[in-house]
């Protein structure tokens, strides 16, 4: 296939997805008050990543290889040499690994998986800066060698992987049986059965949980140690059984990894590890949020391209007023969800140095994280949904990018703890960790330097509202509507975020989306429609759309 083929099929390959994407801009402005220098990485996620994400799909997937040459166990993943090159760019020429810990920090981060998109690729990333930020944070001065070369910090560009899940517990983590047994000479030997061990045959050293012998049950028996690819004295550390055949994400290599005696690093203090564990959590699943918003926006771009030059029944179907419906739906989607994610990476961020136990601000930003998680998820399904319906019976076709899109957004209701695990975890943070009391001053803060200030105290009002008929509901009445509640507290946050963004910036588009997540997804009244001025101000994002 020629390497300008993906031209003939894409709408969105070739632009800059970082020029573009004026919202996007605008959130980073609002909480930085700057914007980033992203336009090079903008500019290499349209052409090489975009070609390569296609390319890896349909033609050139990992594969597991198992003995060298030499025979001996290897158990390595062999990558198309395009997507090695892809990583070491992000690492050196944009930086990507290194931002949390250099002057980019989160938001840069987070806007840079954004940018990429393909999930599958941006898991490998945030793999690696997961197992960098717990060693950089907890991992102490003997692990530092191995923070430097994750972080892209020095040659060569290590990579990292983050092992927790084991078949018979899934997000359950208490229902971990791997075990770790302290040797003469202070080395850790564990042993036992991940199955989900994304980077398996690619990490260079994996964070992975297990519990002491002997140590209490439940998550809280666990600790977190660093567990090397090759052992100090040579030879495979662990083995990997084989990669999984997966729906999507095809762009890392997800298998199922044995430990069996293997060589492992305690990370932080004995009885710490499962805090650990969910505040490393936070950094994958803000990186899912991000990279759900980027599957949507790439699903936006494919559609939106195709609606201005498809004709039916006599015009462009942009011209129809329900395909301008489902742009402007799909374009509000993704412009809320943009300001959850980023409001929760602001509060992450400010609360980075947080340890055990941890602070107001630091519940605060797991709360707004499982949020954001579940919001960010179920717009990317929702908008690669109507992009395909869109394209109509070609939207199906494997072919066609568009296609893809909607099968990469299915895992995010998935990775990094399912749907329901973020809503019950959010009604422990809500209630046993006081979250709520933080999150209701933040919304009356922002509601009186709001654009609407009555449209934003609606919004609070509905949110507290929501609140308090959940602290009435008996447990079993609280688990049984946590998404519900999820869904609403979303909404409500969204509204009010929208409008503190609009006065913040002086832009009145983001009043217009706050009025339509207010009435249309709050409320759930239909669309009145707001005049064709404002749908255009809203779904062609920015005149480079026009071009």
């Amino acid at each position: 296939m020629p390497l300008t083929a993906i031209e003939d099929l894409s709408f969105a390959y070739g632009l800059n997805h970082y020029l573009l994407d004026r919202p996007l801009r605008d959130v980073l402005r609002y909480h930085l008050g700057r914007e980033p220098d992203l336009e090079g990485l903008g500019s290499y996620a349209g052409r090489e990543v975009y070609e390569l994400a296609y390319r890896v799909d349909r033609l050139s997937q990992p594969l597991l290889v198992t003995w060298g040459a030499g025979g001996e166990r290897v158990d390595r993943v062999w990558l198309d040499p395009m997507e090695r090159r892809v990583l070491e760019d992000l690492a050196y020429r944009y930086g990507v690994n290194g931002m949390p810990f250099r002057d980019g920090g989160w938001h840069g981060f987070y806007a840079s998986i954004n940018l990429l998109g393909d999930p599958g690729l941006s898991c490998i990333v945030t793999i690696t800066v997961q197992t960098a930020y717990a060693l950089w944070k907890y991992g102490g001065e003997g692990l530092r060698g191995y923070f430097e070369g994750l972080a892209g910090f020095r040659k060569p560009l290590m990579i990292g992987a983050t092992w927790f899940t084991e078949i018979q517990g899934g997000s359950d983590l208490g229902a971990n049986t791997t075990t770790a047994v302290r040797g003469g000479d202070g080395v850790w030997r564990l042993t036992g059965y991940k199955y989900f061990a994304s980077g398996a045959g690619l990490a260079d050293v994996a964070l992975v949980s297990a519990r002491p012998r002997g140590g209490r049950p439940g998550a809280k028996g666990l600790a977190l140690f660093a567990v090397p690819r090759v052992r100090r004295g040579g030879g495979l550390n662990y083995y990997v059984r084989r990669l999984k055949d997966k729906s999507g994400t095809i762009a890392v290599p997800t298998g199922e990894v044995e430990l069996a005696d293997s060589e492992a690093f305690l990370v932080g203090d004995l009885d710490k590890g499962i805090y650990y564990i969910l505040e490393d959590l936070m950094v994958s699943r803000l990186a899912n949020s991000a990279g759900a918003v980027g599957i949507a926006r790439k699903a936006y771009l494919e559609a939106y391209g195709f609606a201005r030059v498809r004709r039916a029944f006599g015009r462009r179907i942009i011209e129809h007023p329900l395909v301008r419906r489902d742009l402007l739906e799909m374009e509000v989607l993704v412009e809320e969800s943009l300001a959850l994610t980023h409001k929760a990476v602001s509060l992450f961020e400010a609360s980075a140095g947080d340890r055990p136990p941890y602070s107001r601000t630091y519940h605060y930003a797991r709360l707004l994280t499982h949020i954001a998680k579940n919001m960010t998820a179920q717009a990317a399904a929702r908008v690669t949904m109507l992009a395909m319906e869109l394209f109509g019976g070609i939207g199906f076709l494997r072919e066609f990018p568009v296609e893809r899109w909607h099968r990469e957004a299915l895992i995010t209701p998935i990775w990094e703890g399912t749907s329901n695990i973020q809503a019950l975890d959010m009604l422990e943070a809500l209630w046993r960790k006081r979250a709520y009391e933080p999150l209701l001053e933040d919304l009356r803060g922002m509601e009186a330097e709001a654009y609407d200030r009555g449209l934003a105290g609606r919004a609070r009002s509905y949110a507290e509202a929501r609140l308090r008929e959940a602290a009435s509901m008996s447990p079993r009445e609280a688990e049984f509507n946590a998404k519900y509640l999820l869904e609403d507290l979303g909404h409500s946050i969204a509204v009010v975020l929208l409008e503190h963004m609009a006065s913040r910036l002086g832009e009145e588009r983001y009043h217009r989306v706050a009025e339509i997540v207010y009435g249309s997804l709050l409320q759930r009244r239909p669309i009145t429609n707001p005049g064709d001025g404002v749908v255009d101000e809203v779904i062609t994002l920015s005149g480079s759309l026009e071009a």
